[in-house]
């Protein structure tokens, strides 16, 4: 039985060792998965931060193209605006000048339903895009849409009440192109 005994003795010092080795091996193995474990976890971090950082990149430069978007459709658009505005000061000009012939003519008998009949399909064009006349005798003075080029004491009116216009104001789409060229009253 001895011989038994130190078999065993033998056998389980052996497993021992082994286990011991096992066991070795074992916490080996894993500190080394848990290195791993680390780094691969490190290296998530970091890419989740360089993944946040790009998506701001990408939603601050989607921010800059709305803007540009923007701005560049304003830029149009007040282009536009300034080349409709030309033409249409262009073409009032001419206006003028038919209303200015209607009425020297008319002053002399002649007959000026041609003229009427031109400044009439004038009218109708200036309506059709939208311009409107300002009304100014008689109103209160605005330096948004007047433009006061004399001054005259009147003592029956208020102060700055237009008495008379030289020249017709037009308002293109809420914007005033031709402010009326008006003479106002002051009570001295």
């Amino acid at each position: 039985m001895l011989f038994e005994l130190s078999d065993t003795k033998d056998v389980s010092e052996n497993d021992l060792e082994e286990t011991q080795e096992f066991h070795n091996a074992s916490n080996d193995e894993m500190e080394s998965k848990q290195k791993l474990v680390d780094t691969i976890k490190t290296q998530l971090e970091q890419e989740k931060e360089k993944v946040s950082s790009y998506e701001k990149k990408i939603q601050y430069l989607l921010a800059d193209f709305e803007n540009l978007k923007k701005r560049s459709e304003i830029d149009i658009q007040n282009r536009v605006n300034s080349i409709t505005d030309g033409i249409v000061l262009k073409f009032l000009g001419i206006y003028d000048d038919f209303v200015r012939a209607r009425d020297a003519l008319s002053k002399q008998d002649v007959n000026t339903e041609g003229l009427d009949a031109i400044l009439k399909n004038m009218d109708a064009f200036l309506v059709e895009f939208g311009v409107q006349s300002i009304d100014a005798v008689g109103e209160i003075f605005d330096p948004k849409i007047h433009e006061a080029i004399s001054v005259k004491e009147d003592l029956t009116l208020d102060d700055n009440t237009i008495i008379a216009e030289f020249r017709k104001g037009y308002i293109l789409k809420d914007r005033v192109i031709r402010p009326s060229l008006v003479e106002i009253s002051k009570r001295n």
